[in-house]
């Protein structure tokens, strides 16, 4: 987290701290920056939490999105777009091996059905007040910095601490992983080129196994212990997002690999698993 601090303030990027769900608070910050694009990505951003606190949950995708359409509504002159983060879970289950953006929605849980009010309510200001509108769904994120404790994270992890990688059903569910430069071009790209409001699929267009997932982290350690365990009867089922709209009208290639990616990802937290270690040490 300090990183990612570090990383804004070296680049020029000025912080102010706000508690977006206070619609008095976060108007003092459209006061002070006058944006003309606003992108929401306030969220607990794991399904799992999201269930353990759905009233937080709640309140910081939800309330925190009506507070900034509500900032936006009689600015949508000197405002053109609002982008907000969604997610691959608001599909559900697949029922085929891809999705795309006109497969119908079928959300399960907190987490994914306060994505799809969300997705819901952007829309809807979108034909009542004519904002300019984009709702981007990622899926299966990961790369340096990464601390949600998504699969790709707890791998590593496991696999630097002698923990075993547990593969339900042999590693083979499946999901489109994603590599967050991937992510911010599509992003970049949406915001550069908003023309009409749309939603996108911002993946690699590409679901791969558990098991490839693991086998990229046994490349970097390779003492990884790998652990198949039976498959969990209320894991989702998941598959390929299709990027062909975000292709054709944005122009969005993916450039990441799982195998260039989310190596890179380990071998950069083992360098700081290592500096870690070290400074323990030293300590």
């Amino acid at each position: 987290l300090l990183d990612r601090f570090l990383l804004l303030r070296a680049n020029g990027v000025v912080l102010m701290n706000s508690d977006a769900r206070l619609l008095a608070d976060l108007g003092r910050v459209f006061e002070a920056f006058q944006p003309t694009k606003v992108v929401h990505m306030a969220a607990i951003a794991s399904a799992v939490d999201a269930k353990a606190e759905p009233g937080l949950a709640f309140d910081l995708q939800l309330i925190t999105l009506r507070n900034v359409l509500e900032l936006v509504r009689p600015k949508v002159k000197d405002i053109n777009q609002v982008m907000f983060m969604s997610s691959s879970t608001v599909y559900g289950d697949f029922e085929g091996a891809s999705v795309d953006e006109t497969t119908f929605p079928r959300p399960e849980g907190i987490y994914a059905n306060a994505k799809f009010m969300g997705e819901r309510l952007v829309r809807t200001y979108r034909t009542q007040y004519g904002l300019g509108t984009t709702v981007i769904r990622p899926s299966a994120l990961y790369g340096e910095r990464c601390i949600s404790r998504r699969v790709s994270q707890v791998f590593i992890e496991n696999a630097l601490t002698g923990k075993p990688l547990l593969l339900e059903g042999g590693g083979d569910g499946r999901l489109d992983f994603t590599y967050i430069n991937d992510l911010v071009q599509g992003m970049v790209r949406a915001l550069a080129l908003h023309k009409d409001s749309s939603t996108f699929n911002i993946t690699f267009g590409n679901a791969r196994t558990i098991a490839d997932l693991a086998a990229v982290v046994k490349s970097v350690v390779p003492n990884a212990i790998l652990e198949e365990r039976p498959r969990a009867v209320d894991k989702p089922i998941r598959g390929t997002l299709s990027i062909t709209r975000a292709q054709e009208k944005l122009g969005f290639e993916p450039e990441w690999t799982l195998e260039q990616g989310f190596k890179r990802y380990c071998e950069w937290y083992a360098d700081q698993w290592q500096r870690a270690q070290m400074q323990v040490e030293a300590n």
